[in-house]
């Protein structure tokens, strides 16, 4: 759930970036939004978590 949440927040804090930035207009903000809010509710949903789990673990595993 923490990985869920620090994801989350890190996205949202690129977003804020990018609209103030001009890079992105609201229009494609609002239809990317509601694309993540229904992919979400989709059959792939399980997948793409697992998908973004195992990368975490990875990044996290990795030692310096």
């Amino acid at each position: 759930m923490a990985i869920s949440l620090s994801v989350v927040l890190l996205l949202a804090i690129i977003l804020v970036v990018m609209i103030r930035g001009g890079s992105v207009k609201a229009g494609p903000v609002i239809v990317a939004i509601l694309f993540g809010f229904f992919l979400a509710s989709t059959g792939m949903a399980p997948s793409i978590n697992r998908f973004l789990n195992s990368i975490a673990e990875t990044i996290n595993s990795i030692r310096f």
